[in-house]
């Protein structure tokens, strides 16, 4: 496939102290599946040259006021686990976005992140648009949790989705596995950062 850098996107998710960094809240949950994947310095490698290009790079931090006012009061599943874990508190070292990927000049912060699909609570889908954008590579936490909701709902908005296979991070080797081998190939068009590069 041919990539427009005018007409594309990448859409950093997640790429937040709590996951990335050590003593993040959820750090020691992803660090195995982040280090066999080496997502920070492919997507470090991947960022440079897209910016480079011309494409536009969207950070989509998930943040919360202290108390979690902004989701109900009886959390369950992967919300009950951030609330448990006081994650990604707006303001906090947690939910920064790591200094290896700090937004530059000319990036886009997505604000709004309350839960799993970027499109969900936030401006993003109106952003793309009025900028062009036909095509959003996606990379950042989980794989399976909220890359792989931003990329259905991506999908089903009629964008072209790529998902960045070695920019992807999961609690779990089975779960990154079972969703880059069954689920991303449905809506997306899965490629390492390499791939995407040589194809700008």
């Amino acid at each position: 496939m041919t990539i427009d850098p005018a007409t594309t996107a990448i859409v950093l998710i997640e790429y937040q102290n709590d996951f990335v960094s050590e003593g993040g809240a959820f750090h020691g949950a992803v660090q195995a599946v982040m280090d066999k994947t080496d997502m920070i310095a492919n997507t470090r490698r991947v960022v440079a040259a897209a910016r480079e290009a011309g494409v536009t790079i969207v950070h989509a931090p998930i943040t919360f006021a202290p108390g979690y006012n902004e989701i109900t009061s009886h959390p369950y599943g992967i919300l009950k686990g951030v609330v448990d874990g006081n994650a990604f508190i707006k303001g906090g070292w947690g939910a920064q976005i790591v200094d290896e990927l700090a937004p530059q000049p000319g990036d886009i912060i997505v604000e709004g992140k309350r839960g799993l699909d970027t499109f969900a609570s936030t401006n993003l889908d109106f952003i793309l648009r009025s900028k062009g954008i036909t095509t959003i590579a996606l990379g950042g936490f989980l794989t399976n949790c909220c890359v792989e909701s931003t990329m259905r709902t991506g999908y089903e908005h009629g964008y072209q989705v790529i998902t960045l296979q070695d920019c992807v991070a999961a609690t779990s080797q089975e779960e990154h596995d079972n969703a880059l081998k069954y689920d991303f190939p449905m809506f997306s068009t899965p490629m390492s950062a390499a791939d995407f590069e040589s194809q700008l």
